[in-house]
């Protein structure tokens, strides 16, 4: 009976790795200079994801190139980070973080907007599975620096459940509070399109 449960966490175990999203950002060559001479090393940097909402990020350096990005890849499944998702596709709020002199801005997109982001940002949102997000980022355009920055902004990210529960309130007023504040920013672009028409 035992030997059964085993073999069905196994099983299990190796259906999620597959339906994880490996994605390379990129492998550089790395030296180090010692008393005999110099070694030669690759680093890796990979995104791994399960296009639910966990995302993970990894570096791992290995004298061959398939070994660090294995290393890579099981630092990157064991620090997963979950982001809460609205409807599955995009992220509730705006949400925005710098790391040294990058700074990354990531904001939540209507149905059909795409994912509209570069580099390794774009990388990070597919594995994720964001379907509709808008992100820039400026300064620094280091891939390590990016994902850092992008990792950390997201974990910012809140659902409105999680909201109402820290502020003691109900989900329903929270959901009207944003509604009313996403109407009054409707409102006062189109207010602002009308009055550059008329001038």
């Amino acid at each position: 009976m035992a030997k059964n449960s085993v073999e069905r966490n196994k099983e299990r175990n190796h259906e999620e790795q597959q339906q994880l999203v490996e994605k390379l950002i990129n492998v550089r060559r790395v030296t180090k200079v010692v008393k005999g001479g110099k070694t030669l090393r690759f680093s890796a940097l990979v995104i791994v994801g399960d296009g639910k909402g966990h995302v993970g990020y990894g570096t791992g350096k290995a004298r061959e190139v398939p070994d660090a990005i294995k290393k890579a890849v099981e630092r990157a499944k064991r620090d997963m980070i979950s982001v809460p998702m609205r409807n599955m596709r995009t992220i509730h709020h705006d949400v925005s973080f710098a790391i040294g002199a990058g700074h990354v801005f990531i904001r939540s997109a209507v149905p059909g907007t795409g994912v509209i982001a570069g580099g390794p940002m774009r990388a990070v949102f597919e594995a994720m599975g964001l379907q509709d997000v808008v992100a820039k980022s400026v300064g620094s355009s280091n891939d390590h620096n990016v994902i850092r920055a992008t990792f950390k902004a997201l974990e910012q990210a809140s659902s409105p459940r999680s909201v109402a529960n820290r502020l003691g309130k109900k989900l329903g007023e929270i959901n009207a509070r944003r509604n009313f504040l996403l109407g009054k920013k409707t409102e006062s672009s189109t207010s602002n399109n009308e009055n550059i028409v008329k001038e």
